[in-house]
């Protein structure tokens, strides 16, 4: 596992993708990435642009960046108060199934939340982790050659205001939320980053100490 503060999107992702070549040549290991980045506005390869709802104004004013990326799945918000997560695996000792790996995705975070005494759970047919009708955490990945990059994105004490720039992941009729709107009160975010790491062991059999 690598801590890596905060990041701007673009140089996270270059750095992703030097961890791909290395993984897929077998010279190093599966690898979580947790890190934050400063605000901005990513597209994923099948995201549409009418889920922007900001206005170009509107992320200059803010200082909200606007990235077409390679992942999976729509449009989302990346910013301070949230810790991403790059998980760089090899699927293919894992079946190369990408459905179960999206689940353990989903069983990391679930196990990583329960630490802090919230419950959150999957809903059919819609991929992140959600409690209630309100998502805490989104997912969208990419593979190529059975190796994946990008991941997760859990909000632990973010401004729930930047959501309102677009329709998050393209799905209108549920909400967003943080840990600290859950709890009512700040988490440590080293703290987080601890549950996470545990989870992400537990749950891919991987070493990060």
């Amino acid at each position: 596992m690598r801590r890596l503060g905060r990041v701007e999107y673009d140089h996270a992702w270059a750095i992703q993708r030097e961890l791909v070549a290395s993984r897929q040549a077998g010279h190093a290991p599966d690898t979580l990435l947790l890190l934050e980045h400063p605000p901005v506005i990513t597209l994923g390869r099948s995201g549409e642009t009418a889920h922007l709802l900001g206005s170009e104004a509107e992320l200059e004013r803010r200082g909200v960046a606007l990235v077409e990326t390679d992942r999976g799945g729509d449009i989302t918000f990346h910013g301070p108060g949230q810790i991403v997560g790059y998980a760089i695996v090899d699927l293919a000792p894992r079946g190369r199934d990408l459905h179960r790996y999206l689940r353990d995705l989903e069983s990391v975070l679930i196990r990583a939340l329960a630490e802090f005494g919230i419950v959150a759970g999957r809903v059919e047919g819609l991929t992140g982790v959600w409690v209630g009708d309100a998502k805490v955490a989104a997912i969208g990945i990419r593979v190529a050659r059975w190796v994946t990059h990008h991941g997760f994105a859990l909000n632990v004490d973010t401004d729930l205001s930047y959501f309102d720039l677009i329709v998050p992941c393209g799905i209108a009729d549920r909400r967003v939320t943080s840990m600290k709107a859950l709890l009512g009160d700040a988490i440590d975010r080293e703290d987080v980053e601890n549950a996470l790491a545990c989870a992400f062991e537990l749950v891919f059999g991987s070493d990060l100490a």
